[in-house]
């Protein structure tokens, strides 16, 4: 694999997707292409809020706020949105 590239795997039946180091997430996952939703894209609604495992940097200041009102003591929990991509990583929806 490529090491300027980072594959995002889900767990539901959705293909992986590989992206570039640094890509926004949220430019490449559409409703057609993951089981992602989003809402705002600005990290301030919580709708695209999912559960990573991967080694990538932590949340901002901002999305730390945002995720102890949606999320609270989750540490795997994130806003897609703001995710920048470092590494692999496996996604799946925080209900």
């Amino acid at each position: 694999m490529n090491k300027k590239l980072c594959k995002i795997s889900f767990e539901q039946n959705y293909p992986d997707i590989h992206l570039n180091k640094n890509d926004n997430l949220s430019e490449y996952l559409t409703i057609q292409n993951s089981p992602i939703l989003f809402g705002c894209r600005t990290g301030i609604c919580g709708t695209c809020l999912v559960s990573i495992k991967g080694d990538i940097p932590p949340p901002s200041e901002e999305e730390k706020e945002i995720l102890e009102i949606f999320a609270p003591e989750n540490p795997q929990a994130r806003l897609a949105c703001q995710i920048q991509l470092t590494n692999d990583i496996e996604i799946s929806p925080l209900t």
